[in-house]
């Protein structure tokens, strides 16, 4: 079987900058050096770009369940498409890939990162490839059974990337440089250890997801509060017991009242208020690159 990665913008329809960097790239295709790797570039929510909204019905990153896929007539849009996605370019799909890299941006001052979804081998290995040649951090989503079904999940091996801030719906010259960036040199790393040519770093860090928490809200289920200005912009950064949280408009200040020191990350990220998140905690760890992560990895690149 030819190796094949399925790279995806606009998973999110609001979020344009990798939709431009693909359209762009669709009309000259030496702008994007692949190594050589063949790829599948598609839009991820082809009815949610064209709307400019996020989603249409529900967000298209919580629609790979397994309910998704009994049926591709379905009415909903957003599992539609997640079962066309994986007919299409599924492991088992017409015109299979085994890895997929899922392109996002946020309003969160997250700068660039990569997001893994659980603890799968070959994950790790290559976010570890890209953590050492780039030294973007890693945040490890596993334990809230709140969020699932993300797209790269239903691929043998997949990374999110996530760039920001930036507003939806807005251009920027940095998101886009910085996704072109992210994207070739994870083609550069898939393509070396493809020609067993790469070296492993020994470790790698982890920001592991916690918990997330929301705004304060009143009796009414209102949001109450706001960021304090303390925390705005403070992703990544250490949180400590007493430190401001949020504000109210009679002047209280609600404050962080755990003994744990956490790593705040996504805060106050527009789209993920109406999941009831003002941030989300993490903490900070250092793990030893494993040798079977590395051998998942190699093994996947190499099959037959």
């Amino acid at each position: 079987m030819q190796l094949q990665v399925l790279l995806v913008a606009g998973t999110h329809g609001n979020e344009i900058n990798g939709i431009w960097l693909f359209d762009e790239w669709n009309k000259s295709s030496f702008l994007i050096n692949t190594h050589g790797i063949k790829t599948c570039n598609v839009i991820g929510n082809p009815d949610a770009k064209k709307a400019g909204k996020r989603y249409i019905h529900n967000d298209l990153n919580r629609s790979f369940q397994e309910e998704s896929f009994l049926s591709i007539n379905s009415s909903n849009c957003e599992s539609a498409r997640a079962n066309e996605l994986v007919n299409l370019y599924g492991e088992a799909g017409e015109n299979p890939c085994q890895i997929a890299l899922d392109f996002h941006t946020t309003t969160a001052s997250m700068g660039s990162c990569l997001v893994v979804y659980g603890r799968r081998n070959a994950d790790l290995a290559l976010a570890s490839l890209i953590q050492n040649q780039l030294g973007l951090p890693i945040y490890l989503h596993e334990s809230d059974q709140k969020q699932t079904g993300f797209l790269v999940e239903s691929w043998p091996c997949g990374l999110v990337v996530e760039i920001g801030p930036i507003g939806q719906g807005l251009l920027n010259s940095r998101i886009i440089s910085q996704t072109k960036l992210i994207l070739e040199s994870l083609m550069e790393q898939i393509y070396k250890v493809k020609n067993v040519n790469q070296f492993f770093p020994n470790k790698l860090i982890i920001h592991r997801h916690i918990k997330s928490i929301d705004f304060p809200r009143d009796e009414e289920g209102n949001i109450d509060g706001y960021l304090h200005s303390q925390r705005q912009s403070k992703d990544w950064q250490e949180l400590k017991k007493n430190d401001e949280l949020f504000c109210k408009l009679n002047g209280e200040i609600i404050r962080f009242e755990e003994d744990e020191t956490y790593i705040p990350v996504f805060i106050n990220e527009a789209a993920y208020v109406e999941k009831n998140i003002a941030m989300s905690f993490t903490k900070r760890e250092l793990w030893n690159l494993k040798k079977e992560w590395k051998q998942s990895l190699i093994d996947l690149i190499h099959q037959k």
